[in-house]
């Protein structure tokens, strides 16, 4: 089971990643189109939709199919100031696909629930069964790093406890795995290019995932709660969400929020529908009450933040 940090995946891991995926996604470790806010936000748009600032795209997109302008704020609702280039900023730009396509598996099949996605991100998953849940929220925070050149911050666990620095990848440290023992050695020439990057997180895909992210993070309270924060439960089976935007009601200061997984298999990173509601993707959680999402429930909790 690529997850579980052992090598190689034949046999019996077969059998149990078979088995978990069943059950959840494990540690492998309305009217969709809104006016836009304000000018303000569509100076964000413009900036925001370039591909130097989402790296995996290949042409710039349309700004009405960012997230700020395909999603409308409830009535009664604003969203919170986000400053320019800040990951909240970043993740409230996501570029999504046109209309409501289809969520798709790593291998180009559909997904069996195509009931619990209000969109879906325009973000490739791969051509394997790596990128699932816990891993998109890594892919997310990791690629907005990359964008600003801020490669430090670039850093993860691997399920064993050792840890994975993208500024020794880009130099040309690689892995050397032995059982549940990792030595670094240089082995590559250094590169920064975006295929590297991209190789770094296969790697911390393959040995890496809810459980040792879980880890990573700072629990964080729900008044406090913010874009960018993890619903998440570390384990086997285990799952994550990430907050994508936040609004507050301007005269009860309730918030509420949208949130983006992706699952088991490795799968197109989607917005996920409010079951409460069907068709709106904002959540809100009052007081004492699970956050319950179309194929998870999380403890109030297991809310967590990047440090």
């Amino acid at each position: 089971m690529k997850k579980d940090f052992k090598m190689p995946k034949l046999g019996f891991h077969i059998i149990l990643y078979f088995l978990i995926s069943w059950f959840g996604c494990e540690n492998k470790g309305g009217n969709n189109v809104a006016e836009a806010q304000t000018n303000t936000t569509i100076r964000y748009l413009v900036d925001s939709s370039s591909v130097n600032h989402y790296s995996w795209l290949t042409e710039k997109g349309k700004i009405e199919n960012n997230l700020i302008n395909r999603i409308s704020t409830p009535s009664g609702f604003e969203r919170l100031q986000a400053p320019t280039n800040s990951f909240a900023d970043w993740l409230r730009h996501l570029p999504l696909k046109p209309g409501k396509p289809d969520v798709m598996l790593y291998n180009g099949e559909p997904k069996n629930n195509q009931s619990a996605h209000f969109a879906v991100l325009n973000i490739d998953v791969g051509k394997e069964d790596l990128q699932q849940c816990a891993d998109a929220v890594m892919r997310l925070q990791s690629e907005y790093h990359y964008s600003i050149q801020e490669y430090e911050k670039i850093h993860f666990n691997f399920t064993s406890g050792h840890e994975a620095l993208y500024s020794k990848w880009k130099e040309g440290y690689r892995p050397k795995i032995n059982g549940s023992k990792v030595t670094w050695t240089k082995s590559a020439e250094p590169s920064n290019t975006y295929k590297i990057f991209r190789s770094y997180l296969r790697q911390v895909f393959m040995y890496a995932g809810s459980s040792s992210l879980s880890k990573e993070l700072t629990p964080v309270s729900l008044a406090d709660l913010k874009i960018g924060d993890i619903f998440i439960r570390g384990g086997f089976p285990g799952h994550a969400v990430i907050i994508l935007d936040v609004a507050i009601n301007t005269m009860t200061k309730e918030k509420q929020f949208v949130l983006a997984q992706s699952y088991m298999p490795a799968q197109d990173i989607h917005i996920l529908l409010n079951p409460a509601t069907q068709n709106a993707p904002w959540f809100s959680l009052p007081e004492g009450s699970l956050l319950v999402t179309p194929e998870w429930t999380f403890e109030r909790s297991e809310l967590k933040r990047f440090k």
